[in-house]
């Protein structure tokens, strides 16, 4: 079975491990309606359109 000739220093250990726990930040697009960002395929929280359709009453 196959050894580490040397030791694996903590950065480098550390550096591989690091982009794990990074977060991506929600892609968002206009709303067609309203111009507001929102999430993409999802009713716009603000004018309550979906696809040109009106899903939610909204004033």
């Amino acid at each position: 079975m196959a050894v580490p000739v040397r030791r694996v220093s903590k950065t480098r250990r550390d550096k591989r491990r690091s982009s794990v726990w990074k977060m991506n930040a929600p892609e968002l697009v206009k709303c067609p309606q309203c111009g507001e960002y929102k999430r993409p395929h999802r009713v716009c929280q603000e004018c309550g359109y979906y696809n040109g359709k009106q899903i939610i009453a909204k004033d």
